[in-house]
């Protein structure tokens, strides 16, 4: 029995994750397509998820935690826009991060700031995990890494948050 428990957190994981990676994609084709986040929803739903694309394979994803953090991110998004914009350093301005960078944020700082129930360290490990996937080891994962860790620090106080490798 606690196997069968086991096996169908760990299902539930790779569908979460699966989820906020489909989310930072759905937010970035939203911002450089100037798609509504509808569209963008019944895109990824009905053609993407779960479905193979010129040879690749989209994991399959939570399609309803998916769609509540694309929907929470946008309407939520100015609020969310402040706190990354008081999370990066003075002289970043917020307009100038990278559009994939922007959606990795918003998407973390929705989760931190609107899910209580999803634990720091998990919301913190996946969008860098997701970082790594589109700029490897670079930078822009030290920034991503700060930026996280700062946001978590400010939303969620009394969570216990490790500094990010160059922090």
């Amino acid at each position: 029995m606690t196997k069968f428990r086991h096996s169908k957190r760990r299902s539930e994981d790779k569908s979460r994750s699966a989820s906020r990676l489909a989310v930072v994609q759905a937010l970035y084709q939203m911002e450089i397509a100037n798609q509504d986040s509808e569209s963008a929803l019944n895109e990824f739903i009905d053609h993407r998820l779960g479905q193979e694309i010129e040879g690749e394979q989209y994991m399959e994803a939570d399609k309803k935690y998916f769609a509540g953090l694309v929907r929470g991110v946008v309407e939520q998004q100015h609020d969310i826009d402040r706190a990354i914009a008081r999370s990066v350093p003075k002289e970043w301005p917020f307009d100038r991060i990278d559009p994939i960078m922007r959606a990795i944020l918003r998407s973390a700082a929705y989760e931190l700031m609107q899910q209580p129930d999803v634990p720091t360290r998990i919301v913190v490990n996946e969008y860098m995990h997701i970082a790594t996937a589109f700029f490897e080891d670079g930078e822009e994962n030290v920034f991503i890494g700060g930026v996280l860790n700062r946001l978590a620090r400010d939303q969620r106080p009394a969570a216990d948050v490790e500094p990010a490798a160059g922090q």
